[in-house]
This record gives structure tokens, sequence and C-alpha cells, in this order.
């Protein structure tokens, strides 16, 4: 009886087996379980740049799915149909947009917009397609128009900054500057022996003067002790008695009814005064002239 498994039969099934594993392997390498449920979806787009199989699928920043397809469409001639093998609790609503996407990173993915309708959309159903500008897409289309602005700008001032550099002015404010920058060591250097030399002399001085000081501190210190011993209260009890004394010569001068008053205010006083002196001063002048009259020597 002829043997159903001989070794040739053995050697096939082992490399269909081989190839097998080999294609799931590279799926599994992918990111595709052949062996999970999932919900199909189609997309057309006109451009699938670095997208690829196995590329994420996101909604809101959270993958919900992967690329399981990208074909070229040859009934719609410059259509690329991209399948998506969603989560298959994921349905997607009537108006759902699956726009195209790239990163710095990860290359394209697809980000799905959840549309409004109300009605669910059957696995194997066609999405409306859309294309996400990426960051280097902003970056031209916003920075270029600006660089292009600029570039004639930067021109100027180049054009502008080589005319200064071959200024003649220039490099003589830069000898200039130079011959300062050389003063000002100098004068630095100078500053510092200065300052060697000195400032011990002034140290010496402030010495001298803080003792100095001292002194004077000491000397203000024993002032102060010896005011402080003197009777002054005594003192100022006198010149307190004294100005009442001033005081009361003060009214007394000023009232018309005492004898000062009388001397200082009375015109009668002082004319009788006045009349009494010039009588004394004539009667000196007849002394004068006739002292005979007025004295008499006898001789025994």
């Amino acid at each position: 009886m002829k043997k159903i498994f001989n070794k040739e039969f053995a050697i096939g099934l082992s490399v269909i087996v081989a190839i097998l594993i080999l294609i799931f392997g590279i799926d599994f390498l992918k990111g595709i379980n052949l062996f999970r449920p999932a919900h199909y979806y189609l997309a057309y787009y006109e451009n699938v740049d670095e997208l690829t199989v196995s590329s994420p699928v996101l909604i809101q920043g959270y993958k919900v799915g992967q690329v399981r397809e990208v074909n070229f469409n040859y009934a719609k001639p410059g259509k690329i149909e991209v399948v998506m093998a969603l989560d298959k609790n994921l349905q997607l609503p009537e108006g759902t947009v699956a726009n195209i996407g790239t990163t710095l990173l990860s290359g394209a993915q697809i980000e799905l917009t959840l549309g409004s309708g109300p009605k669910l959309l059957p696995s194997g159903s066609e999405v409306t397609a859309g294309v996400k500008p990426g960051l280097m897409s902003s970056l031209q289309d916003g920075l270029m128009p600006s660089i292009a602005g600029i570039l004639p700008k930067v021109d100027s001032l180049l054009y502008n900054l080589n005319l200064l550099v071959a200024d003649p002015a220039l490099a003589a404010s830069i000898q200039r500057l130079d011959g300062i920058t050389n003063n000002l060591l100098a004068t630095t250097q100078g500053l510092n022996s200065t300052m060697n030399t000195q400032v011990p002399r002034l140290a010496n001085n402030a010495v001298k003067v803080t003792q100095s000081l001292d002194t004077i501190v000491g000397n203000l210190g024993q002032l102060s002790y010896q005011l402080k011993s003197l009777p002054l209260d005594a003192t100022v009890d006198n010149v307190n008695q004294l100005t009442a004394n001033l005081s009361q010569f003060s009214k007394q001068l000023n009232d018309k009814n005492s004898t000062l008053g009388l001397l200082t205010s009375d015109p009668e006083l002082y004319n009788r005064l006045n009349q009494v002196s010039a009588d004394i001063d004539s009667l000196i002048v007849d002394i004068k002239k006739n002292p005979k009259r007025y004295i008499s020597i006898k001789l025994l």
C-alpha cells in the first residue's frame, strides 16, 4: 500500500505553513491583526504622500485603527483607494471626513473628524476624503511670502554694511578707539599705583583723625560732666530775680507818678535841673574871678 504522506508532501506542507507564518508575521509586525474583527471603510485621495499600510487612524489624537490597504483605483483614474480598518466597536456617522495629515516623526496618518449625521455608515462604506495641511506646508505657506519680502531688505542691509566696513573713517575710528583704550589702561595703572601709595597714608591719617575724635569726644564728655555739676538752678534763680528787678525798674521808669518816672518824664524838673546846673556854673566862674568875695584870710 502506497503511503499518503510521503516525503515530498511533507516538504510542501512545511513550505506552505512557513509562507503563511511569514505573511502573518509581517502583518503582525506592521500592527495588522488578521484575527481581530474590524469595520472597514474606504476613502479616495488624489495624493497619499507618505501614507503607507499600517499608518495610524486617529480620532482627536487617539488611535482607533490603521490603514489596511493602499491601492491605485484603475476604475477611477487619478484616485488612490485607501482601506481603513477600524475597531469593531466604532461605527462612523454620516458626514465623517478622513483627513490625511503629516507629522515630523511618524510620517503620514489619517485623522477622522466625526460627522453629525443621524445615521451610521455600514462597514465597507465610503467616507469623505480630505487633506490636512502639514507643519512644513503651513510653514512654507506662511513664511515664504514673508521671507521673500525680507530678502531685498537683507540684500540692501548687507550692501550698506559692506560700504560701512570699507569706509576709511571706520578704520580711523577703530584706531582712535585703540588709542583711547591704551590711555584708559595707562590711567588705570596710574590709579592703581596711586591707590597703592596713597591708601596706606590715608589709612594712617584716618587712624589719627579717629584718635583725635576720640579725644574730642572725651573732652566733650568731661565738659558735659562739669556743666552738669555747676549750680545751674541757683544761677537760673538769680537770673530770674535780676529779670524781675529790671522789669520793676522799667515799670518805675515808665510810671510818671514815681520819682524815677518824674526824673525821666517831667520837663519842669528837667528844666530846673538845667537851671541849677547853669547857676552852679555861674557860681564857679564868679568864684574864680572874685575869690576874695567868698574866701577871707586873716593874718594874726
